[in-house]
């Protein structure tokens, strides 16, 4: 396994990547002066990661090129209960066809981020290997003694759920979840948790268990929720989130969301979301006008490049420039049939394109004066589409003055 040549913990901190942190001092030891094992899980509820599980996998590739070795757990059996975490309602159950298709997807993301041919290779791992098939009594007997119900009552994953009716299956996501940290710790060797923040009850459970039946001790590590620099929540797609899947979210479309950001949280994304040296990033603070959109640029490029590829990323990145340039040769391309245009309107085009979730939301941006087709805005948020536009196959649609697409239309 590779050998730790820096303070990775202290890198973490710098970078505004931790929240919160079980025995820090002890652990920041631990980085830097041996090589441990730590493991970040994923239920697989939906078939994509998306923007808000980049900060986890950047910090284990954090992690793991200072010499430590990363072991994802795709929470196949977790999965079926699911976490009732930040919900007020309990969550669909899903059949373990899905959870197992969810998985692959997945696995292939996480690749994008971490080396699978080191000496310190990060490894899989489905936690249905061992709790499918475990054994009830024998998990009672394990963990029933070790573990408060009172405690886990209190707790804010729960606390939100008592109103509306908590179920028992729900009850033991927890305890399945303390079992994960148990049995890693035990057959391999794993000293630390990763989690987002709302994961922080779950992970004490698996310290507290670990120390009561191993007599030793572990750690966690909760990862910040990436929100804007304010505080706020990220804003979304037009479709909706910004998945890593390209089939969920374009590469185009991933690559323009960070050249459209607020300007105040480029410098933000910079710290959190790339390698680039603290010292360097100091600059950008400074840097309007210009010099500010070519950072922008740069962050896409660095963000597109890590989830898609240096190529993909690159040609994300022409196509940005020359929509902004109105060089409609190398500007993203949509081809679509008169089918797909439904009704012909205008609104079940920008639909159609993915540039809106719905017509009323279509009809609410024609009217804000949002969409232009080739020269002409558009100004009826019923019209619908002209025929010689539909004649000509080829034309140029404008979502305000950042998004536009060369629209074919074949027959």
């Amino acid at each position: 396994m590779a050998k730790k040549v820096n303070n990775v913990f202290q890198e973490l901190q710098s970078r505004g990547l931790i929240a919160q942190t079980i025995f820090p001092e002890e652990l920041e030891r631990k980085l830097t002066t041996q090589s441990i094992k730590f493991y970040v899980g994923f239920d697989p509820t939906a078939d994509s990661l998306h923007i808000g599980h980049m900060l986890m996998l950047i910090v284990a590739n954090k992690l793991q090129q200072a010499g430590h070795q990363p072991i994802f757990i795709l929470g196949g059996g977790t999965g079926l209960v699911g976490d009732p975490s930040g919900r007020t309602e309990m969550r669909k159950m899903l059949s373990e066809q899905t959870i197992a298709q969810n998985c692959a997807k997945m696995q292939k993301q996480m690749s994008r981020f971490i080396s699978f041919s080191s000496k310190n290779a990060a490894l899989f791992m489905n936690n249905a290997q061992w709790l499918v098939n475990l054994k009830w009594v024998e998990l009672l007997r394990l963990v029933g003694a070790n573990m408060s119900v009172n405690k886990m009552l209190a707790t804010d994953a729960y606390k939100s759920r008592w109103e509306s009716g908590l179920t028992f299956l729900e009850l033991n996501y927890m305890v399945m979840q303390a079992y994960d940290f148990y049995f890693l710790n035990k057959h391999h060797d794993v000293s630390l948790q990763i989690g987002g923040n709302d994961q922080w009850a779950n992970i004490i459970a698996g310290v507290d268990l670990i120390r009561r039946l191993e007599k030793k001790e572990s750690y966690g590590i909760t990862v910040t929720l990436l929100t804007k620099a304010d505080g706020t929540k990220m804003g979304k797609t037009a479709a909706g989130a910004l998945w890593l899947d390209p089939t969920k979210t374009s590469v185009y479309d991933f690559y323009q969301y960070w050249i459209n950001i607020n300007d105040a949280d480029v410098y933000h994304f910079f710290k959190l979301l790339t390698d680039e040296p603290l010292t360097k990033l100091t600059a950008i603070k400074k840097l309007k006008g210009k010099e500010l959109i070519a950072a922008k640029h740069e962050l896409a490029l660095i963000l597109t490049s890590k989830v898609h590829g240096v190529n993909a990323a690159t040609i994300a990145k022409n196509q940005a420039i020359a929509a902004f340039s109105n060089d409609d040769k190398n500007m993203p391309e949509k081809t679509l049939s008169l089918t797909d245009l439904g009704d012909q309107s205008v609104a079940s085009l920008l639909i159609a394109v993915g540039l809106c979730p719905s017509k009323s939301a279509a009809k609410r941006l024609i009217n804000d004066g949002g969409v232009v087709i080739n020269d002409t805005k558009v100004v009826d948020a019923n019209a619908m589409l002209d025929k010689k536009v539909l004649q000509a196959k080829t034309f140029v649609l404008h979502k305000g003055k950042k998004q536009h697409w060369k629209i074919k239309i074949i027959n």
